[in-house]
């Protein structure tokens, strides 16, 4: 199992568990993200935390089996979330790994946490990640995304990408305290709050058109497709299922 999801006291628990390989992105540990999100936003936990295993969180796409639809990893992106998240993170957050965290609602980091986005010296690039230029100052970002050096921890508490650094070994129990604060708010608020603030925040343009295509990717996929050709080839009325 590469993906392990708890829930309790109104909180669900993401975890990525595939510390051998540093967390690295597979379509499977893509897919289990995309399920996990989803049960996340279809049950009754009111936020959720996203952590991995092992001293690394994520280091990007697995080079040995990369994934064809890492977006489906992505919170937000891969399966639209109207409840917050929050990403604990420690080691290395490395290309693909900063994308998971950037669309996260609020961020804990260990003090050995180290972000850098090295795409542009391997001739890589997935379309997501222009998207963190809202999310810290312009200059920052650009620094992250053309030189693809590491920004340590603070660095990136000083520029606003995490809120919080702790002791390694405190970043999930201070994520948890986070969470639990939301928990026991008003859901409806909590919810609104973030709608509203999410609409003031400007999106990359794959954090747009990703979700658009994945939904004409389902249509393209459906069994109605399938039935809508086949009733056209035998001449008769179609019976639509919905899926």
């Amino acid at each position: 199992m590469v993906v392990k999801v708890e829930s309790s006291d109104g909180i669900t628990t993401i975890t990525m568990a595939r510390a051998e390989k540093r967390n690295a992105l597979t379509q499977e540990l893509c897919d289990g993200l995309y399920e996990a999100y989803r049960a996340f936003e279809q049950g009754d936990d009111q936020v959720a935390v996203l952590q991995a295993e092992g001293p690394a969180f994520c280091v990007g796409a697995d080079l040995k089996d990369p994934p064809a639809a890492m977006w489906k990893a992505v919170p937000d992106v891969s399966y639209k979330l109207t409840k917050p998240m929050i990403a604990a993170t420690q080691g290395w957050v490395i290309g693909g790994g900063i994308c998971l965290v950037m669309t996260c609602d609020l961020m804990v980091s260990a003090d050995t946490t180290k972000f850098m986005y090295p795409e542009a010296k391997v001739g890589v690039f997935g379309g997501l990640m222009p998207g963190i230029v809202s999310r810290m100052p312009h200059k920052v970002a650009m620094e992250l995304l053309l030189l693809g050096e590491e920004i340590s921890a603070k660095r990136a508490y000083e520029v606003g990408f995490v809120n919080k650094v702790v002791p390694l070994g405190e970043e999930r129990k201070e994520a948890r305290r986070m969470a639990g604060v939301i928990a026991n708010s008003a859901p409806l608020v909590i919810r609104t709050l973030r709608d509203f603030a999410n609409q003031t925040l400007p999106k990359g343009p794959a954090e747009i058109f990703v979700p658009e295509r994945y939904k004409l990717e389902k249509i393209a996929t459906s069994d109605d497709r399938k039935e809508g050709a086949a009733a056209f080839r035998d001449k008769r009325p179609a019976r639509f299922k919905g899926r």
